[in-house]
């Protein structure tokens, strides 16, 4: 199993090494990042968020999650703003975003990435991978509300118990439920991911590519996380950067600008950069993981060849005894 720095640097090493078609990836995914930037900054002006935030809210205080917590008020309105945002974004995340992502595994199957990549027909596998996308959207809609549904049933316990009676205690409890809620999500975008890269690279797409990736990712959990990391911090200083240069300006002048215009393609082609970097990344890890599984399984039969090599050996032995015996008289 390839370490975690040793498949970055191969990541990247592929990436420059293939500029010039990876380049053509990212702009696939241009329409898709610049869509997700100006989202996040129209989501709380648009009408759709107030009824899906006061809709979670009744749920969450259902559930018998304090109100008056700061966590879950935090958790209210970034679930709110994520629904949202998902909403708006899907049709560019159906087509734009799994086209790049199509051309970049269908590149990286081949035997050897060393080589230049050619450039080589991806439609016939954005079946398997848009079938595959749907089945991850239900996946990270049903971590969600395993997550949700395991925090709730955890406070309430608590609380029967008389363990959440001071504010110190509930502190403590909202930053374990949200680390925890953390790992759930991550785990289930890591999922997702060689999911996806599973489905394109065999063609074969639906939940058996998620199952697949469940049992690739068995105790390589850390090192997905490791991966993933500098990535999603790379996207979210992205976000951050078009925040302060695009959205504070707009809110300043109150009309678009064509400098601002200028500067939101650019952070947006810097965003579908740092997209296809994660896919290759996720494309290199999905072949460490099945080299490691077929070595793996190399060593598991090698072993038992030699335990039952030995277990014939004192067979032979053990009838060569009996035989001497029968011909002493």
């Amino acid at each position: 199993m390839e370490g975690t720095s040793k498949i970055i640097r191969s990541s990247v090493y592929t990436f420059l090494s293939n500029y010039h078609y990876f380049t053509i990836s990212a702009l696939f995914a241009l329409p898709f990042s610049a869509t997700i930037l100006i989202t996040q900054a129209l989501v709380p002006y648009t009408s759709l968020l107030p009824p899906i935030q006061n809709r979670l809210q009744a749920l969450l205080y259902a559930a018998g999650l304090p109100p008056s917590s700061e966590f879950f008020n935090i958790l209210n309105v970034k679930l709110s703003e994520t629904i949202t945002s998902s909403i708006l974004l899907l049709p560019f995340a159906f087509s734009f975003l799994l086209i790049a992502k199509a051309s970049i595994i269908k590149a990286l199957s081949q035997q050897k990435t060393s080589l230049p990549l050619k450039t080589t027909p991806f439609i016939p596998i954005l079946r398997s991978i848009f079938s595959t996308q749907i089945w991850n959207s239900f996946l990270i809609l049903s971590v969600n509300a395993t997550s949700i549904s395991i925090i709730s049933i955890a406070f309430n316990f608590l609380d029967v118990l008389d363990v959440l009676s001071t504010p110190t205690s509930i502190l403590l409890f909202s930053a374990a439920a949200a680390l925890l809620y953390s790992l759930f999500l991550a785990n289930a975008f890591i999922i997702g991911n060689l999911a996806l890269v599973s489905s394109g690279m065999e063609t074969k797409g639906g939940y058996m590519s998620i199952i697949k990736a469940c049992v690739l990712i068995k105790g390589r959990n850390s090192k997905a996380i490791s991966l993933a990391l500098p990535l999603n911090m790379a996207l979210a200083a992205t976000e951050a950067l078009f925040q302060y240069r695009v959205v504070v300006a707009f809110s300043s002048t109150g009309f678009p600008t064509f400098s601002m215009t200028l500067e939101w393609l650019v952070i947006a082609y810097l965003y579908s950069i740092f997209i296809v970097l994660d896919t290759i990344i996720s494309c290199m890890f999905f072949k460490s993981c099945k080299t490691a599984i077929y070595v793996e399984d190399q060593e598991s039969r090698i072993s038992h060849y030699i335990d039952i090599s030995q277990e014939d050996e004192e067979h032979i032995i053990s009838l060569a005894k009996l035989k001497t015996l029968e011909v002493i008289p």
